[in-house]
């Protein structure tokens, strides 16, 4: 594997796989609000969706671009930061 693609967090994604953790994590209703399209808002499912994305190439870079933006609030939230106050709590007890 190339450094390039052990980079890339979209590497060995398939697109069924995002939209399911997307769906996962925010609801039908949250991605319609986010990716304003047709197949989000009425009788949303995989299938409709994963046709509409494979299509339509600005819909599907919308998709990936909230997939990546989920994955890096997931890393913060795990993170906890450096500008948390607790982030240093346990050694500041020492």
């Amino acid at each position: 594997m190339s450094t390039e693609h052990a980079r890339d967090p979209l590497h060995g994604v398939t697109l069924e796989a995002l939209l399911n953790q997307l769906v996962d994590n925010y609801g039908w209703e949250r991605l319609a609000k986010e990716v304003k399209i047709n197949c989000f808002k009425s009788d949303p499912s995989i299938k409709s969706s994963l046709k509409f994305l494979r299509r339509t190439p600005w819909a599907r870079t919308e998709v990936e671009t909230l997939y990546l933006n989920m994955l890096e609030e997931k890393q913060e939230r795990t993170s906890g930061g450096d500008d948390s106050p607790w982030a240093n709590w346990q050694k500041k007890g020492r």
